[in-house]
């Protein structure tokens, strides 16, 4: 088995993984319960599982079908958000069972389809084109930022494993694409990103002599760059004016960056 093979294996293990642990959350609701609202405005928990089933269908469709799959973002048109926003309210129109089935069976699907990938291979996406390890990080992002909306909706603590290390580095391969979606050029100097993962151990990003800086806990790194938390309620600590612009900006998801999270002390109980 090659480096790359062994990489995506080990990813769509964690992927899994991460996927079987909101699954148990949300398996065990009340139907009631998948109507509560999330921190996402106008979202659902039943509209946040839809959107983790859709995207895993769209994902499974670039990767089956790459001409089918970038015909039908055109179709979509220029509001992607829109799109999103309305996909997830189809998919919550129903009953929380089939919901869970249809999400069960797309993951799988897709999952069993990056394996197969070739070496090398890319397909379209809604950002750049993207290799199988690279699509199969951005899905663990999206399952634990979305499943960070549902946990917060009931009041669950998030989930927090080793798995953080896969969000934290798409977290910095997008600094670029995040400083692109404001119509900012990309800062000529390399960051240096220095994280306390969950088990004391410190991940690390860039080179050691970078002046551009950002240290803290791998958790608090992950809720900003997939902007589920202000950075005001996070102990990040910045060092450089391109790497404190970076943390008002950091953006791990394709699509429009949305409004940010208020502040803790903003929020409405």
């Amino acid at each position: 088995m090659s480096d790359r093979a062994r990489l995506l294996a080990a990813l769509l293990d964690d992927l899994a993984a991460e996927s079987a642990q909101l699954d148990t959350v949300v398996t065990q609701l009340e139907d009631i319960a998948w109507l509560a609202p999330t921190p996402a405005a106008g979202w659902t928990v039943a509209m946040q599982i839809a959107h983790l089933a859709w995207t895993d269908e769209q994902a499974l469709l670039a990767v089956t079908d790459p001409t089918a799959f970038t015909a039908a973002v055109a179709a979509s048109g220029p509001d992607l958000a829109g799109a999103v926003d309305a996909a997830a309210a189809a998919g919550a129109a129903g009953e929380p069972a089939p919901l869970l089935a249809r999400w069960r069976t797309g993951r799988a699907a897709l999952a069993r389809e990056l394996a197969a990938l070739p070496d090398g291979a890319t397909v379209p996406w809604f950002g750049p084109p993207m290799g199988a390890a690279s699509l199969a990080t951005a899905r663990l992002m999206e399952t634990w930022a979305h499943g960070l909306d549902v946990t917060d909706a009931l009041r669950l603590p998030p989930s927090v494993s080793l798995r953080l290390r896969a969000v934290a580095h798409l977290g910095v391969r997008t600094r670029d694409f995040a400083f692109a979606q404001h119509g900012l050029p990309a800062p000529a100097e390399p960051f240096r990103v220095e994280l306390t993962a969950p088990d004391g151990a410190v991940w690390t990003f860039g080179p050691e002599d970078a002046a551009q800086r950002v240290t803290g806990p791998a958790l608090d790194f992950c809720l900003r760059v997939t902007r589920r938390r202000h950075r005001a309620d996070l102990h990040l600590t910045v060092t450089g004016p391109d790497a404190d612009r970076w943390l008002d900006l950091a953006q791990a998801f394709a699509g429009p960056p949305g409004a940010d999270r208020p502040p803790a002390q903003e929020e409405t109980p």
